[in-house]
């Protein structure tokens, strides 16, 4: 038994391992020919998904087909105690197989590859569910915490569901498992969630079951080999399905996750009725038997590290709701914009804290930041969202979904979001540009925040259609309003005269004429500063920072026209923050954190500069 226990801590170990690697590699493979836009060099690395078909290869599996190479990759594998049982395994593939089975391993390989894939697309991460759920606040549909531990515990619960096969392996529950994709994709807010949870029960149940298919189908190296050549497909399915504007082909698989969803779940019941099973369940293999023999071992580490996730969640959920306590009445706010780049630095790096660091350095209030959903597995099912927000301590709001097929926009308030709406911005020819429309109560003050990334430069119509669609939702908000963006467009193009115009908003600076994309503008509010911040290589975009204050008169009130640059005649209260160096003409090439391009400036008014003090 001892020696039992280490190999189900070895599997344990190895599984934890392949896990890291399928949610690391894609994001690699992904994020350099991005920064490019085009071939790097590093989509050689995906030969890792076709290992099995090497192994296919005669002359390849002639080589590894001794102890003494087993021995070595066992080694490197750190599983070198499994070495007796892989010359038992290798001589038992060798037998001759069933006609039957030789049939099926391509029916269980491709069952077995979109399985692996529905599991690291949509449960790669406990949150994942909720943000294919979220929708605008109040009812924004169950938080990623505490709610993930919802998923967490219907993933065990499909684990354990596993056990009885004679409810897994009939097609009724395959048609619930049917139903419950398509909740999840059309549903919003809890009945998408109610769906995700059904699915992750379902999902889980299948893979001892598929497992068995793929061991047993006679040829298990070519079952693999076609499981993940399904896999890197469905995989690049969905990638197509996003950024569709970018690849070959892309108007025919355009915002089409659906149609990946329904091949998978297709392939997923062929699998499980038309592939050949053996007579008894699990079959009669050195790893089934190790698994029937531990069943009771396997399921108590199992709800020992349920236990142990609940237990993480609930105490990073009682850290944030202490953190939302700690708010002070005041005035003067800050809003920053930032292009993100899903939490990679331009090295390809994760840049989660040190992008944390410099928000904080920022004092903004109310932060948008673009291009971060990363809740797809192809950005490594990461939600940066959830991640920032409790690590500053600041509502948040994710949007539009994660299945809308938009690139996403955060926005985060250390003050009460009110209300806030997700919109998808036209786009015929282009990809789908999302933006978020909000209130935010500011110790008692209602101020409209209107965050949006615009299509690209190429996409003429795309961005005329946005710019319309942007002016008319910010002049019919009534109280003071911050309009963030990400416009693709040049000060005083088409694009930006109609949403200045017919907007009826004003740019926080109109004589900084070298901005590109991104863009601060507002109405009812009183400008008191406006600084721009260099990347220093965390994304390929600077940080703009504005600050305003809320006029105790919002029918009469001065605005500040004055513009100075020494911050000595300036009150210390408004001063952004030094750290970030002083006023600097041009830009900023050092990989540090500086302001550049002519900032910061600050705003007076222009007849007695003491009422700024008021």
């Amino acid at each position: 038994m001892p020696a039992l226990h280490r190999d189900l801590l070895l599997e344990v170990f190895m599984g934890y391992i392949s896990c890291s690697l399928y949610h690391g590699l894609a994001p690699m493979l992904w994020y350099f020919p991005l920064q490019v836009l085009g071939l790097t060099g590093y989509e050689i690395f995906a030969a890792a998904y076709a290992s099995p078909l090497i192994l296919n290869i005669t002359a390849i599996w002639n080589l590894v087909n001794n102890k003494y190479i087993l021995a070595l990759l066992r080694l490197i594998s750190l599983d070198f105690q499994r070495l007796p049982q892989e010359e038992e395994e290798m001589k038992s593939t060798e037998k001759k197989t069933e006609p039957s089975a030789e049939r099926s391993w391509f029916v269980s390989g491709a069952a077995f590859g979109s399985l692996l894939f529905l599991t690291q697309w949509i449960f790669g991460e406990v949150s994942l569910v909720s943000r294919w759920a979220v929708s605008g606040h109040p009812n924004a549909g169950p938080d990623p915490n505490p709610y993930g531990g919802l998923i967490l515990t219907a993933m065990a619960l499909g684990v354990m569901l596993s056990f009885w096969p004679s409810v897994v392996n009939r097609v009724a529950f395959w048609l619930i498992g049917v139903a419950s994709v398509i909740g999840i994709f059309y549903l919003r807010r809890e009945g998408a969630f109610a769906a995700g949870t059904v699915l992750a029960v379902y999902t889980m149940s299948l893979w001892p079951h598929l497992i068995n298919r793929l061991i047993s189908s006679g040829n298990p190296g070519k079952a693999l080999s076609t499981g993940m050549l399904v896999y890197v497909l469905e995989m690049l399915g969905i990638v197509w399905c996003t950024a569709y504007n970018f690849v070959p082909g892309g108007f025919i698989t355009r915002e089409q996750t659906m149609v990946v969803l329904g091949v998978l779940m297709h392939l997923i019941g062929l699998g499980l009725f038309f592939g050949d099973q053996s007579k008894c369940f699990p079959s009669e293999t050195s790893h089934v038997i190790l698994f029937k023999v531990l069943a009771k071992y396997v399921k108590l580490l199992l709800w020992l590290f349920v236990g142990l996730g609940l237990l993480g969640l609930g105490h990073r959920f009682t850290l944030y709701q202490k953190k939302l306590l700690n708010l002070s009445a005041k005035k003067d706010i800050s809003a920053m914009i930032w292009s993100y780049r899903f939490g990679y630095d331009n090295q390809g790096w994760p840049s989660l804290e040190r992008s944390a660091d410099l928000i904080e350095q920022t004092g903004a209030d109310l932060i948008t930041i673009l291009e971060s959903d990363a809740s797809k597995p192809f950005l490594g099912n990461n939600d940066l969202t959830m991640w920032l927000g409790e690590k500053l301590g600041f509502y948040m709001d994710f949007g539009p979904s994660t299945k809308d097929h938009t690139w996403g926009i955060m926005a985060l308030s250390r003050y009460p979001i009110v209300q806030s709406t997700h919109h998808l911005l036209p786009s015929p020819q282009g990809e789908l540009a999302p933006a978020i429309s909000m209130t935010v109560n500011i110790s008692g003050n209602l101020v409209d925040f209107v965050v949006a990334h615009f299509g690209n430069d190429e996409d003429d119509l795309d961005r005329k259609l946005q710019a319309q669609y942007i002016s008319n939702l910010l002049k019919e908000i009534p109280q003071p309003l911050v309009f963030l963006g990400y416009i693709t467009s040049a000060p005083g193009s088409r694009d930006y005269i109609q949403i200045r115009k017919f907007g009826n908003v004003k740019d926080i600076d109109q004589s900084d004429q070298h901005r590109w994309c991104e863009y601060i503008m507002y109405r009812g509010l009183i400008r008191l500063g406006y600084a721009r911040i260099s990347h220093g290589g965390l994304s390929d975009t600077e940080v703009q920072l504005a600050k305003f204050r809320i006029p105790d008169d919002k029918n009469h009130y001065e605005d500040n026209g004055r513009i100075e640059t020494d911050p000595k005649n300036v009150p210390e209260e408004i001063h952004f923050n030094p750290s970030f160096g002083s006023f600097m003409i041009g830009h900023n090439s050092e990989q540090i954190h500086h302001f550049h391009m002519n900032t910061p400036k600050y705003f007076l008014q222009h007849d007695n500069e003491e009422k700024i003090k008021m």
